[in-house]
């Protein structure tokens, strides 16, 4: 029976294009026009890697934002101008040597590459070969991919822990692995204290169930976007030794790193003994000296691994703009001579970002909304539930999630920007996090401002 439809079908489109025929000009090729129909309807356009993986909550949520004029707290960069050393080591690099303006080595400006080996060499307590070691990325997320496209084969699992940033899974899919998800959960608060990111854990007995035979990779994010955890020293040791015990690779993405308040620590894991060997580290200098558009990113990890990074980079992008890098190596450079005291970039911008933190708490409390506490990176996490028992019938579709639904009210009604949290967690996990959305507070005073008059308005609404 299906053969006999599959030849009723070429009829129908023999007889379909016969007749067209009759209607055009002389001179057209029957052959022709009915091998091009048959072509164009047997073979499939897209890759079978990109099924699923189509639909992007930025653009939607971005695209909403503009239309309502409202004020954009949910897409994380910061809207203020970079320090003035990182405006000047851009302007040097693109007006002095001209020879910038040319390729530079493929894994990376061989400057920067330098720095970056002496940098955290000392940070990680390893000697770090700029060559071997050290590959520039276009961007963090450059380094994600090819990481992913490098290492993880066919049927490979990878591990990833929710809520994560949302590229993991697509990237994990696009190689070919499958995604396994373990979810940090909210311990509850004593004495009324508010929230923090902190609160949020890991089940050991939980994590040590999802390694199997065929775990390949465990992807790590500290501090984590969108929580704002950092996570301790023992939580990475539990990490670490899991990835031990059943050869494991880290994927440990931190570029926020530098980003930590309330007197917390970044640990990175590949410092931690015997995570060397396993671990590719990530980091962006995007986030690290808040120039997002510049996209020079870089990986850290031994040569065992960099090789086959190596590999997919000089068969993809080969290599990354010049004088952006020649710009980054010059911040590097300057931050090493001021490293740990007062005059550090890396110990006057947290402070700051971490009084806009405490800025956003205040303004966003005021509303009945409760941001949890961020330990680190640039947003907050807020639990609207109360909201959720108070308006629980939000317009939407039917299978629309209410932290979606809640934003794209909050955008219209109120002139807000979030993100849904949800979109950071698996599908079958989504629906026990959709009452919490995130905002991003690494904002000029002059966005913060005008978050605070938009949820004054609501405050007076409230008080109606």
């Amino acid at each position: 029976m299906a053969l006999e439809g599959m030849f009723r079908n070429a009829a129908a489109i023999y007889l379909h294009l016969v007749g067209s025929l009759q209607r055009k000009k002389a001179g057209t090729s029957l052959t022709r026009c009915l091998h091009q129909t048959l072509t164009m309807s047997s073979k499939r356009l897209q890759a079978r890697r990109l099924d699923g993986i189509d639909k992007n909550p930025w653009v939607e949520f971005t695209k909403l934002a503009s239309e309502n004029d409202a004020v954009n707290l949910g897409q994380g960069f910061p809207d203020f101008p970079p320090p003035d050393f990182v405006v000047e080591a851009f302007q040097n690099a693109v007006s002095g040597d001209f020879m910038l303006n040319q390729y530079t080595k493929a894994f990376g400006y061989p400057p920067l590459t330098k720095i970056l080996a002496s940098f955290f060499g000392k940070l990680l307590g390893q000697d770090i070969d700029p060559l071997k070691n050290v590959l520039v990325t276009v961007g963090a997320y450059g380094a994600l991919f090819t990481a992913f496209q490098a290492l993880v084969d066919e049927g490979d699992e990878v591990i990833i822990i929710e809520p994560f940033f949302d590229c993991y899974e697509p990237m994990t899919l696009m190689a070919g692995g499958r995604p396994v998800f373990v979810s940090l959960k909210p311990t509850p608060t004593k004495d009324g204290r508010p929230d923090s990111s902190s609160n949020w854990q890991l089940d050991p007995r939980e994590l040590a169930s999802k390694f199997t035979s065929r775990t390949k990779a465990l992807i790590l994010n500290t501090p984590n976007n969108p929580l704002g955890k950092v996570f301790s020293k023992a939580e990475l040791e539990l990490v670490a030794s899991l990835c031990q015990q059943h050869d494991v690779l880290c994927i440990s993405d931190e570029v926020y790193q530098w980003l930590v308040y309330d007197g917390h620590q970044h640990v990175s894991i590949a410092s931690l003994p015997g995570m060397w060997e396993r671990t590719l580290t990530i980091g962006s200098a995007g986030k690290t000296f808040s120039v997002t558009g510049w996209k020079v990113g870089w990986v850290l990890g031994p040569d065992r691994l960099m090789k086959h990074l190596r590999t997919v980079h000089q068969n993809s992008i080969y290599h990354c703009p010049t004088q952006a890098q020649a710009a980054v190596a010059q911040c590097f450079e300057r931050e090493q001579l001021h490293f740990g005291q007062p005059s550090s970039y890396f110990v006057e911008f947290p402070q700051a970002i971490q009084h806009s933190r405490d800025h956003m708490i205040r303004s966003l409390q005021s509303v009945g909304l409760r941001p949890l506490i961020s330990r680190g990176s640039y947003f907050l996490t807020v639990d609207i539930s109360d909201f959720k028992s108070k308006m629980p019938n939000l317009p939407g579709a039917a299978d629309e999630l209410y932290d979606s639904r809640f934003v794209k009210w909050m955008i219209k009604n109120k002139g807000l920007t979030a993100i849904p949290v949800s979109v950071f967690y698996s599908q079958s996990h989504q629906k026990h996090f959709d009452h919490y959305i995130r905002f991003c507070f690494v904002k000029d005073e002059s966005t913060l401002q005008a978050m605070d008059r938009k949820l004054q308005e609501w405050k007076d609404e409230l008080g109606a």
